[in-house]
């Protein structure tokens, strides 16, 4: 009989949230695959467990995979982990889980930490519909064409992106979405956690007056209004609002909801127009 395949959730920093169960298969089996076998061997030996390790990365999945494969025909339990969280989400572990079903052999979740689901938990943004975008595409121009398509998406938006382009995809979502309210949530669980909701605008410029950005990032954005943007001239709403009462900072802030259009960029037509 071919062994098992179980996809085993690992921390995403804290270690006391590897499962009871996670640490009685990843003993058991007679393999761990694993991105990099020195983070993974530094977890094991955390929970004095000595099973043997492989990698198992982006560059490696189909030589390693098939080595992995023909263990697993040869009757050994297999564990995949990543480096942290869920394996599988937004890396090469669901290839290796596809090629294992097609031969009939047993996949088996153990379930824990996922980045993803942990940032939209205490996002306070709507988890009843959302949408997992991954990572977006590292060159701007396609970045900005993914951004466009994703614009009339009415879920609540769950990004990953890297720390050195953290801020030109907050500046490129302004351009692309307006200023929607978002979440950020930087290396979650670890001994620098970061947990920050505002307007897409101030996220970026909080993270633009650092001198660096560092850590695992997880974005999670509100979607698309119910409604389509108004199309009514800027200044013109400006001072309708401004006539109702509101302050001038209110009236920008409000227009620029109802277009779907950066509240600096309202401000600017309104400060052109002699407002």
């Amino acid at each position: 009989m071919p062994g098992t395949l179980y996809v085993v959730a690992t921390p995403l920093g804290h270690l006391e949230d590897l499962t009871l169960r996670a640490i009685r298969v990843l003993g058991q089996v007679s393999l761990v695959a694993c991105e990099d076998t020195r983070r993974t061997a530094t977890l094991l030996r955390s929970q004095g467990i000595a099973t043997a390790t492989t990698s198992y990365f982006e560059h490696n999945e189909r030589h390693k995979g098939a080595k992995i494969l023909e263990a697993l025909r040869a009757g050994r339990d297999v564990a995949l982990v990543s480096d942290a969280g869920t394996p599988g989400i937004s890396d090469p572990g669901y290839r290796l889980v596809r090629d294992a079903r097609a031969e009939g052999i047993a996949v088996v979740p153990v379930p824990g930490p996922s980045a993803a689901t942990a940032a939209l938990s205490v996002s306070g943004l709507p988890t009843d519909r959302f949408l997992f975008v991954g990572f977006l595409p590292a060159k701007a121009g396609a970045r900005r064409e993914a951004l466009a398509a994703l614009a009339a998406e009415r879920p609540t938006l769950v990004i990953f992106e890297s720390p050195v382009r953290v801020v030109e995809c907050l500046a490129d979502m302004l351009a692309a979405w307006g200023d929607r309210e978002a979440f950020l949530c930087r290396e979650a669980t670890k001994a620098h956690e970061e947990y920050v909701r505002a307007p897409l605008s101030s996220l970026r410029q909080q993270l633009a007056a650092r001198v660096s950005v560092k850590g695992e990032i997880v974005l999670v954005v509100a979607g698309a209004p119910e409604s389509p943007p108004s199309t009514e001239d800027p200044v013109a709403l400006y001072e309708r609002l401004a006539a109702e009462g509101r302050t001038r900072r209110e009236a920008v802030k409000e227009a620029a909801r109802r277009l779907g259009r950066p509240a600096r960029e309202v401000y600017s037509l309104v400060q052109q127009s002699g407002k």
